[in-house]
């Protein structure tokens, strides 16, 4: 009888000690990393602390693109354009599908780019997406939590013209939603319906053109107090991040170049002004050349992350620990303070 109990109870330890050693090692999992950080400003230390690494969650996709962090699910989704497919990733769930397609229904194969591009949460807690494939601003009609491939036409034209590709969103605190209609969506074959690019804002069903001067206009992001609105310009000639200032109602006012970043552009950085975010400090975090750059509010670069890739987008989580990074084949992040 003695033996017998001793017996269970060496059992047990053994059994908690195997549990916990397990959970030990999912609670430390060990990321690749690669690039580095380029610290240009002490002001950046207060952002990423000293030693942190960037890490490689997962990898293998076509042109990773649109994060956006679910805070309802703890769980990060993001957009492989070419795939026309949007990814789910989590700590502890890994990598899955979470949307297919996310972005074009029709029967062509030869579409470089039929898939979603920026995806945000309206007001609401619906997800907004841009369409490449459908040339339309979209909203999923299913929740979060049971994601379905039927969506809701927001916006697809402008005074009867098919947009080019709405590619970025963001939305104002008052339900406004500005995106971005660059042509990198069309192929050759489509029909190129506006005469310029545009940036518009879509608020309780009515569409105004706010911004057409900008020849690329990309990512789209608005500072902590919705106050301005962040625009980049991915030309390779004027690659610049621009700030706008807005009214009270969100109407885009005055604008001006927060920093060009044009000579920066080489072979060992690569990548343009693409998406981009504003951490609560202030301070811009921008895909550009050589990855994510740290931008101060008044246009002063407090360092860069070198991920080695062309980095499409970021996103912080929801207390902002971590900022992800969709980088051409790969989903990277990296330790904030």
């Amino acid at each position: 009888m003695k033996k017998y109990t001793l017996g269970l109870v060496l059992c047990f330890l053994l059994s908690s000690i195997a549990f916990a050693q397990k959970n030990n090692q999912s609670m430390s999992k060990k990321y690749k990393t690669a690039g580095s950080i380029e610290r240009l400003d002490p002001a950046i230390n207060s952002l990423i602390p000293e030693g942190a690494e960037i890490e490689i969650l997962a990898s293998g996709f076509d042109w990773s693109e649109g994060p956006l962090w679910l805070e309802s699910q703890s769980a990060l989704i993001f957009s492989d354009v070419p795939a026309n497919k949007i990814y789910r990733w989590s700590e502890k769930d890994g990598l899955s599908v979470y949307l297919e397609p996310s972005g074009y229904f029709g029967e062509r194969r030869d579409k470089k780019e039929p898939g979603s591009n920026g995806l945000t949460l309206d007001n609401e807690g619906n997800l907004i997406l841009c369409q490449h494939g459908l040339r339309q601003l979209g909203k999923m009609r299913s929740g979060l939590e049971n994601p379905e491939e039927t969506y809701e036409t927001l916006a697809d034209s402008w005074k009867g013209n098919k947009f080019n590709s709405p590619n970025d969103v963001v939305i104002h605190k008052n339900g406004g939603i500005y995106f971005t209609d660059p042509p990198y969506g069309l192929d050759p074959w489509d029909e190129k319906e506006l005469e310029f690019q545009g940036v518009y804002r879509l608020l309780d069903g009515e569409l105004k053109l706010e911004i057409e001067d900008l020849y690329r206009p990309n990512g789209v992001a608005l500072n902590p107090d919705h106050s301005i609105l962040y625009v980049a310009q991915s030309d390779p000639e004027m690659a610049r991040y621009y700030e706008y200032k807005l009214s009270e109602s969100g109407e885009v006012q005055e604008g001006k170049i927060l920093l060009d970043v044009s000579h920066l552009i080489s072979d060992e950085r690569r990548g343009l002004p693409d998406g981009l975010k504003v951490h609560s400090s202030g301070n811009v975090f921008a895909t550009g050349p050589g990855g994510v750059l740290v931008i101060s509010p008044i246009g002063k670069i407090l360092g860069t992350i070198l991920t080695g890739q062309a980095t499409a987008n970021c996103a912080f989580d929801a207390d902002e620990n971590y900022l992800y990074m969709t980088a051409d084949m790969h989903l990277m992040r990296i330790k904030l303070k």
